[in-house]
């Protein structure tokens, strides 16, 4: 399969030049988690310069670089990735796959022969793909990771989010003692800096924002999944609530945690 059977046409696009504010409002009235940033040249053509995406947003905003700057001074360019990563529309699904996991990368915008961006897809798209009787048959313990990133609801954010940037992940369970509590995400930690700096004068910035903890930023009252669950049923539930990963439950006990990313490279898998 070519990966413009797949990829999304309805493109959603911020100007690398508008305030971070505007694209914040585009990922929440979309319900997006990424963006590709264009720019209009001097003969008035729109090129992609740059990927946007909430993980971004989180983790310059608790950088030591930006910890000084209110959020409505910022502007896209200054938070985007630049080094863009994009395919052509024939290319291969698996190969799309492949090339996303190995750089670690959640989307990748889908261009023409003449190099217009004609579509993007995600590690959302794909997961669309794991319904079905072959996707009956496997279960989430054969696909789930059993190396747990995880934090407690009393630690700090500012250490949740260094743990999340150190993995390379966009989500942590919370566990207390051995019960899960919440889960936070990229998105949790994202809202979490911008209202912080809304609502706190910066000369007390620096100081207090080490105070906050996960418990005042995660969700509460996870959804979880049994290893016995189908990945047809993980990938309904994916779509059905817009979640990227489910912690795996056994004896209420958190043994693994299955994402967008494991079923990415299930299909790869399978589809070479």
């Amino acid at each position: 399969m070519q990966i413009k059977n797949l990829m999304s046409e309805d493109l959603i696009t911020v100007d690398k030049d508008q305030k971070l504010s505007d694209g914040l409002k585009l990922l929440a009235k979309n319900d997006v988690s990424r963006l590709p940033v264009i720019n209009t040249n001097k003969d008035h053509q729109r090129e992609l310069v740059g990927i946007i995406s909430e993980r971004d947003v989180a983790d310059k905003l608790g950088s030591s670089k930006y910890e000084n700057m209110p959020a409505s001074r910022l502007h896209i360019s200054s938070v985007m990735v630049k080094d863009v990563i994009s395919v052509v529309e024939t290319m291969d699904l698996a190969d799309v796959a492949n090339l996303m996991l190995e750089n670690g990368i959640g989307s990748v915008p889908i261009v023409s022969d003449d190099d217009m961006m004609v579509g993007i897809v995600s590690k959302a798209d794909f997961v669309t793909l794991a319904v079905g009787r072959a996707f009956d048959k496997i279960t989430v313990k054969e696909v789930m990771s059993d190396d747990i990133k995880a934090v407690s609801s009393q630690e700090r954010l500012v250490h949740a989010r260094r743990i999340m940037i150190d993995s390379h992940v966009g989500r942590l369970p919370v566990i207390d003692g051995d019960e899960l509590v919440g889960m936070m995400t990229s998105k949790d930690v994202m809202k979490a800096f911008i209202n912080f700096r809304k609502n706190v004068p910066e000369k007390y910035q620096k100081t207090q924002i080490k105070e906050i903890l996960v418990e005042e930023v995660m969700s509460d009252n996870p959804l979880s999944i049994s290893k016995n669950a189908s990945i047809s049923e993980v990938a309904n539930t994916m779509m059905d609530t817009g979640y990227n990963g489910l912690p795996v439950v056994e004896d209420n006990n958190v043994i693994g945690i299955i994402t967008q990313t494991d079923i990415l490279r299930l299909i790869a898998k399978l589809e070479s």
